[in-house]
């Protein structure tokens, strides 16, 4: 979870939506309960004979006195007739009361009733009370005052009455404003007033569950708000950590798999976050709201359903572990086939022409074959959890109810309570199976976060600390000893290469394929660092120079033509910032651009479609070169590849080249024998190694090498 966890970092700054969230979930579970809740006292004013004020009465009495008291349900009044209304029977004293003490001396024990309460006691003219009338009397008592309790008690079977002086506890269970809220209701028990009682508890319910889902709502939209926010953040970090990475890791993992993981695997992460700001933490939050109202009820029958958690929870935490390593390979999987897309439809000519369709489905196939088969451990896994929370579930809540119902008939509780706990615990069984599945879509994010991180955590391109400014050359470039190796490769390219580059010259990179002439070139830049040696520019080891300021002198002119999706002038303008409209075409001019741009509808603002689109290839030569000139760098580095274009734009190229070259420092992979003979000096590689330099002449006389390349390869003028 480590990695899941690291995600919250983009969360935290949040911290006010958060707690706006918190508290949205509280008045939620709340309500939710608050309505569960409302089923006691309907119950009661519509199937009891207590009625609402009687039933509000009796939950204030017992909380206020830590006496619980048993009021007659309508059942018992059919078997014991109507003498039963007026019995108020003691069930339990609780033994930390504070009248524990005093009930003990006195004789008050649990199966006595009370008959008698203040100013309502039995005597010769009063020979019998209602409970809702005795309730009535021991929660209006003022704090601190004494009254009067009578009882009946059977001694040696004769029922005797006795009198008790309890002292109302300065406790909060009083409260006057509560008991003028219950005024408004009258006490009477008719048809009308049962139904007035039914209607105003039905608006209750309703007020209740406005306030919940306009809550539900802020809940939702915020958790939303916070996920897009912090996923925008996290994908701009890690898309700014991409671009100041090594271009050896791509080179060695390839584009495609990170992009997957920029896109797909953050979207898991915040899938993640999402639930848990979500349902996560509004459905643990009502359970344990419902719990503590279930508990009130009656601590037994919770605790007896809460057994089954320990169990519930070590099954979802095996599934769990299962499910992250199902999705780890799922990601992986969705890389290769986002990797295999992008392979397959670039080369889309090659594969038709070369008749290769079936070959392309069928490695399509294995590849969404194996996905399909990670998926579907996914969805297994994630089917299992449900049902295995509500078995369980089921198991613990049909005992915890079996023990209720034995309860309920012997007298000690209520049937409205024990409808209202099972309805309680049944909703608080599905709230549990409503997260059943976070822990595996936790595992799900945490597997994303895991190859986002994994990323993230990459080094970047290697700066020192307080690096130096480096100034325009001015003398010469100097290959010291330098040896270099690709990552995840075995074979040296350079091997102990030294050379010098006269600040001004132009040398021409000549040999065979492999021999290291693109390599030696992308160690200017700093592309790669060599393995060993150093590259000095006037002396100064370009590792201690900052990046910015040796590439600021730097142009790269390369084989494969690099465009963007964007207009001519933004695509010629990439080599410089803020450059002006009429720079941009000073540059297109120089380079011939200008000639094919000025008669397009839109001129300068065409766009360059995807992969060059639109364009053919000299003439998105043509446009790269442009953006080298616009540079106006000290140090042009051109990999000559023309033989894809036509003699017209191969021409102008050459020309427009050999003009940038001019005063120059230039080092040219050469492919055209017209390049190497203009050439102050012609390097010749073999095998990482440098084989010969001179002139042309020089190595025609003296290197057998340069004299194959030359007449099998550089010849086609």
């Amino acid at each position: 979870m480590q990695y899941f966890k690291r995600a919250f970092s983009y969360v935290w700054p949040q911290w006010h939506r958060i707690v706006a969230i918190v508290v949205s979930v509280a008045i939620i579970s709340v309500m939710f309960t608050m309505t569960i809740a409302t089923v006691i006292p309907l119950l009661t004013v519509m199937m009891g004979s207590e009625g609402l004020h009687g039933w509000a009465d009796r939950k204030i009495a017992q909380n206020r006195y830590d006496i619980k008291f048993y009021v007659p349900d309508t059942i018992d009044i059919t078997e014991s007739g109507s003498a039963a209304t007026f019995k108020l029977e003691i069930t339990d004293i609780d033994d930390d009361s504070v009248f524990a003490e005093t009930a003990d001396k006195e004789g008050l024990k649990e199966g006595q009733w009370i008959v008698g309460v203040g100013d309502l006691l039995i005597g010769e003219s009063v020979d019998k009370i209602s409970s809702t009338e005795l309730l009535s009397q021991l929660v209006t008592v003022p704090k601190g005052e004494s009254i009067t309790v009578q009882y009946r008690s059977i001694v040696e079977n004769e029922i005797v009455l006795n009198e008790i002086q309890l002292r109302a506890p300065p406790s909060a269970w009083y409260s006057p404003t509560a008991q003028s809220i219950m005024q408004l209701l009258p006490r009477q028990q008719s048809k009308e007033d049962k139904r007035n009682a039914v209607v105003f508890i039905i608006i209750l319910l309703l007020v209740a569950t406005l306030v919940r889902c306009f809550f539900r709502f802020v809940q939702n939209y915020l958790a939303n708000k916070i996920v897009s926010i912090s996923m925008a953040n996290l994908r701009n970090d890690m898309f700014s950590h991409v671009i100041d990475m090594e271009v050896g890791y791509f080179v060695s993992e390839g584009s495609t798999d990170t992009v997957s993981r920029l896109i797909r695997d953050t979207d898991s992460v915040g899938q993640g976050i999402k639930i848990l700001l979500g349902k996560t933490l509004r459905e643990p939050a009502k359970a344990i709201v419902m719990l503590i109202c279930a508990f009130n009820l009656s601590p037994a029958m919770t605790l007896i359903f809460l057994c089954g958690a320990p169990l519930t929870f070590v099954s979802i935490a095996r599934l769990g572990k299962k499910i992250r390593r199902a999705t780890k390979r799922s990601l992986q999987n969705w890389s290769k086939m986002l990797g295999k897309l992008d392979e397959t439809v670039s080369s889309l000519k090659v594969v038709k022409v070369y008749n290769r369709q079936e070959s392309e489905k069928q490695q399509y196939a294995g590849i969404n074959k194996s996905l399909l088969r990670q998926v579907l451990k996914i969805a297994k896994i994630n089917a299992a959890t449900g049902p295995t929370m509500e078995v369980m579930g089921m198991i613990a809540g049909s005992v915890g109810l079996v023990f209720g119902a034995h309860w309920v008939y012997k007298g000690n509780m209520q049937p409205a309570e024990f409808f209202t706990i099972l309805i309680l615990l049944g909703s608080i069984a599905e709230s549990l199976r409503k997260v059943s599945d976070v822990w595996n879509k936790i595992q799900q994010s945490n597997a994303g976060a895991e190859r986002v991180y994994d990323v993230m955590d990459k080094e970047v391109e290697f700066e020192q600390d307080n690096p130096v400014e480096l100034p325009p050359i001015k003398n010469a470039i100097e290959f010291k000893n330098i040896s270099f190796t690709y990552p995840k490769s075995d074979r040296e390219v350079l091997s102990n290469v030294n050379l010098s580059v006269k600040a001004g010259s132009r040398i021409a990179l000549v040999g065979p394929n492999g021999s290291g002439k693109t390599t030696m070139a992308s160690l200017l830049p700093r592309y790669y660092d060599p393995n060993s040696g150093q590259i000095n520019f006037d002396g100064v080891d370009i590792k201690t120079a900052t990046l910015a300021s040796l590439r600021e002198q730097i142009s790269v002119v390369t084989q494969q033509v690099v465009t963007f999706n964007d207009t001519v002038a933004a695509n010629i303008g990439y080599g410089k910032k803020d450059a002006t409209k009429e720079e941009i075409i000073a540059a297109a001019k120089r380079s011939y651009v200008h000639e094919f741009i000025e008669p397009l509808p839109e001129g300068y603002d065409t766009i360059i479609g995807q992969n060059g689109s639109g364009f053919s290839g000299g003439q998105l030569q043509r446009i790269a070169i442009a953006r080298a000139i616009l540079k106006d760098p000290s140090i042009l580095i051109f990999d000559e590849a023309t033989s894809q274009i036509d003699a017209d734009s191969e021409a102008k190229i050459h020309t427009a080249i050999e003009d940038f070259m001019q005063t120059r420092t230039s080092i040219v992979i050469a492919h055209r024998f017209s390049t190497i003979i203009k050439a102050d000096s012609i390097v010749v590689l073999r095998d990482g190694q440098i084989d010969a330099q001179g002139t042309h002449q020089e190595l025609i006389e003296s290197c057998e090498l340069y004299k194959s390349l030359y007449e099998t390869q550089l010849i086609k003028d």
